[in-house]
């Protein structure tokens, strides 16, 4: 492809799994069914605590709009690579690339402030709970929740912006499954500097400044728990605290490890598995997560089981 800017690019090629062609089936139904759990368990956890008055709780407030945020990036990116799978031209115009990557990068960056809110409520309901409702308020929630989703767009549009202003000459071809920066920072032939600069600050501070809040919320929870006599009392506190940094913990890790571990060509085909596990699989696992972990959760939906039995 030669064209000389990128008002002339109207389509990219997602190259996907390139070399995988003989699995495609069995990676179609693999992706298929983690997308129909996805949308099953993010929708479900949402109606579960919008139903059950016992999950009316900051805590919960926060689990709900987890879930809304890794149904949205899932759907920004799994639906089209369904797709490409089943088209010999596995492509995407570039309007869809630029609202592909807008949308994704808002909801997972706003997936990082989220959990780190969880973090703090966690951190006030345990090293601080008498005063907790008083904290903890619904405008503070509301407040907490509003920042995230403007700092994922905030972040989410200036990349978008710097990356698609640049010019397209080398290819069209992304080695990628989905619209994502660095490989389409690898299509241009303008100067990329100020675009990896930018990149680098960015999501290096959303990062930074999330991870920080989290690790110094659990240092003070650890202490608090430690101070517990009892341990029967330990172990209650930290159940309440035991799926989130589950999710944390593994969110984070791989986050980490596609923007800090990338440039050769054997990185990126190890970036396109870590994409897939923070993309797809993440948001389909921390339903269960929530689910599996919280006694909460648990005792709400055995509550509406039995209650569903009786009818």
């Amino acid at each position: 492809m030669g064209h000389s800017n990128s008002t002339e690019v109207t389509e990219f090629i997602l190259l996907g799994f390139a070399g995988q062609h003989r699995l495609w089936h069995i990676l179609f139904m693999v992706f298929l069914v983690t997308y129909v759990a996805t949308l099953l368990g993010n929708v479900g956890m949402i109606l579960l605590i919008k139903i059950h008055s016992s999950l009316h709780t900051p805590m919960y407030f926060f689990l709900q709009h987890l879930a809304f945020v890794d149904l949205c990036y899932a759907s920004a990116i799994t639906p089209k690579m369904l797709q490409n799978f089943l088209c010999t031209n596995p492509s995407i115009s570039f309007t869809g690339c630029v609202v592909q990557l807008l949308v994704y990068g808002t909801f997972v960056t706003s997936d990082c402030y989220i959990l780190a809110a969880m973090a703090v409520d966690r951190y006030v309901a345990i090293c601080n709970p008498l005063h907790y409702p008083a904290v903890m308020s619904r405008r503070l929630c509301i407040q907490l929740l509003v920042a995230s989703y403007v700092m994922g767009f905030l972040n989410a549009s200036v990349n978008t912006g710097f990356t698609f202003s640049l010019n397209f000459c080398k290819s069209n071809a992304i080695n990628h499954f989905f619209c994502d920066v660095p490989p389409i920072l690898a299509l241009s032939c303008s100067s990329v500097h100020i675009n990896i600069l930018v990149l680098t600050v960015f999501v290096g501070f959303n990062l930074t400044f999330t991870v920080l809040v989290v690790i110094f919320s659990y240092t003070y929870i650890l202490a608090a728990i430690l101070r517990i006599s009892s341990a029967a009392g330990r172990r209650k506190a930290f159940s309440t605290c035991a799926s989130h940094l589950t999710a944390v913990t593994i969110f984070y890790g791989t986050l980490l490890y596609m923007y800090v571990h990338h440039g050769t060509n054997r990185s990126q085909e190890q970036e396109k598995v870590a994409s897939v596990f923070y993309g797809i699989v993440i948001p389909m696992s921390n339903p269960l997560i929530y689910s599996l972990r919280n006694q909460d959760v648990i005792k709400a939906l055995k509550h509406i089981g039995h209650r569903n039995k009786c009818l």
